[in-house]
């Protein structure tokens, strides 16, 4: 159950508009919402002062312009911050220990995001949180259809248990059950019977079908990052729910993940190339 939501609002992107779009869903009313927003280091006094000002107009802005149902949720904080803002989101997730992150994204590719310093892409290497990512550029809907691109990976199964979550007792809602297997040689869709069989799929379907829920299921041989985004896409997905287990030792969790950065992993590319929002799971191995 996501009981606590931390939305990061830099002023701009679409950040608030995927909250507006999510306190619809059943599953997340009654949540507590906490608005950060984080004001950079300046060297001048008066500088700072300034800024602290602006920040103070933008939270008021936010959390007007979410126009929050105090019957529908518990509460709703403000928080403003001085410092990196990439740090300081971190820093408030784990102390208000958020269940959700919300940020936007500029969806900036691989090695642009590093050299630009995103803050999306460093919270996202290194918070443990389920984390919500809107691109500048995707269109945000209502959310009737959420896809959930399957594996055996402990981090996929959550994402399925969480996707079923925020669809229950949404009337007309869908879940878009996904797997692309990468080992097979030829490039190929199943058709619906096959998929049904599919053995990570059927449990799935088992579950839904059990709360109640419809369904639609694809399955198909490929490039995984590719794929996902392409049934994303053909399907009208509302939401994208992917599983980004993190596999690094804990050791090393205080510092980004290079591999990822650099964009070799299948979440950096849907981060980069999904045509909708993405709820990233993460969940150790």
């Amino acid at each position: 159950m996501i009981e606590k939501i931390l939305l990061a609002d830099s002023g701009t992107g679409q950040a608030q508009q995927m909250l507006n779009a999510l306190m619809d869903l059943p599953a997340i009313q009654r949540a507590t919402v906490t608005v950060l927003h984080v004001v950079p280091p300046q060297v001048i006094t008066e500088t700072m002062q300034e800024k602290r000002e602006e920040g103070a107009k933008t939270l008021a802005k936010a959390v007007e312009g979410l126009h929050l149902d105090p019957h529908k949720f518990f509460a709703v904080n403000t928080i403003l911050r001085e410092g990196e803002p990439k740090d300081e989101v971190l820093r408030v997730a784990e102390e208000i220990d958020t269940d959700l992150i919300i940020m936007g994204s500029r969806g900036l590719k691989r090695l642009q995001s590093i050299l630009e310093n995103s803050v999306s892409q460093y919270v996202f290497q290194l918070s443990a949180k389920p984390m919500l990512l809107v691109k500048d550029d995707v269109y945000v809907k209502r959310i009737n259809r959420i896809m959930v691109a399957l594996n055996s990976s402990a981090a996929a199964k959550e994402s399925l248990n969480l996707a079923l979550r925020l669809l229950r007792d949404n009337k007309g809602a869908k879940i878009i059950l996904a797997h692309v297997n990468p080992d097979l040689a030829e490039h190929k869709e199943l058709t619906t019977a096959e998929a049904e069989r599919d053995p990570l799929l059927a449990p799935a379907i088992a579950a839904a079908k059990q709360q109640g829920i419809a369904y639609q299921c694809v399955a198909m041989s490929g490039k995984p990052g590719e794929e996902i985004c392409r049934i994303a896409e053909t399907t009208n997905a509302d939401l994208l729910v992917l599983g980004s287990p993190d596999r690094r030792p804990s050791v090393a969790r205080s510092l980004p993940d290079l591999d990822r950065l650099l964009g070799t992993s299948i979440s950096d590319y849907v981060r980069v190339q999904a045509p909708c929002p993405v709820l990233f799971i993460r969940k150790g191995e």
